[in-house]
């Protein structure tokens, strides 16, 4: 039961009550016998200010930040962790005593998510998609594999080619074009999200490539059944959620909690 010593955690964005993050931390919560609680707040864009500035006054010790403020979050902490100051994008923030800190978990979460399925390292990698969640996870692979980056504004996948990727145009030639040269796809846009669209149709796939799709609701997108007619491996964007949300969580408690444990919560709140 909550009171006074009560921890709050939460998570920001717009729209945010659709967040099944809540079901995942505060299972992970219970299991560890941490007396704490973690809320979605839907934060208007006109108050994203206000809401970080509730964070200091009221104590709150962590969040994590989704779509659209990731990037907009930013100018409004004390500091950031290397990899969030690189690429300019937050999804945690840890609160030390009124100082907030920017942290970036995507990229880990993604790697980790991979990891179930190839071993990483000199891979070749496709990922559709620069926003904040695909720019963390280009920052990321790059470090130990040959990263593209598709994105519909162009721009914005070839400013990314500062960490050593190289940046493109999301369109049907350059799709043909670098599933044939890939190992690994990932898609980091939205396309899919609760919806029967796919950004790469399945003629394109082959039976080589490992498939991510960040996207966990539904679970097994258009682009990851596809793929698996295709004879692909896939991986699910819930493997992302739950490790991210893993390291959010030790960056806050020092303590890692158990995976099963966590995917079985936000299953559970997915239905299935």
């Amino acid at each position: 039961m909550a009171d006074a010593k009560t921890g709050l955690y939460g998570l920001i964005g717009f729209p945010a009550r659709h967040s099944l993050s809540p079901a995942m931390h505060n299972a992970a919560f219970k299991a560890l016998g941490i007396n704490a609680v973690y809320l979605a707040f839907e934060v208007h864009p006109d108050k994203l200010g206000e809401a970080i500035g509730g964070v200091r006054a009221l104590g709150i010790s962590g969040l994590n930040v989704t779509m659209p403020y990731k990037e907009a979050v930013v100018r409004f902490l004390n500091s950031l962790s290397g990899d969030s100051e690189e690429i300019g994008s937050v999804n945690t923030v840890v609160n030390r005593n009124g100082r907030l800190e920017g942290h970036t978990t995507d990229g880990i979460g993604a790697r980790r998510a991979l990891e179930r399925a190839v071993e990483l390292g000199d891979r070749r990698i496709l990922i559709l998609g620069a926003g904040g969640a695909g720019k963390a996870i280009a920052h990321e692979l790059a470090k130990d594999n040959e990263v593209v980056v598709l994105n519909r504004t162009p721009e914005k996948a070839r400013a990314l080619e500062r960490f050593g990727v190289t940046g493109d145009s999301l369109n049907r030639a350059n799709l043909v074009k670098y599933i044939e040269w890939a190992e690994i796809l990932i898609n980091a846009t939205s396309v899919g999200m609760n919806s029967w669209e796919t950004p790469v149709s399945g003629e394109m796939l082959n039976e080589k490539l490992v498939v991510m799709d960040i996207i966990y609701k539904p679970l097994k997108t258009r682009l990851l059944s596809e793929a698996e007619l295709r004879g692909c491996r896939t991986v699910d964007g819930l493997w992302m959620l739950v490790y991210q949300g893993i390291e959010s969580f030790r960056l806050w408690t020092g303590l890692e909690p158990d995976e099963n444990l966590m995917r079985g919560a936000v299953l559970e709140g997915l239905g299935q």
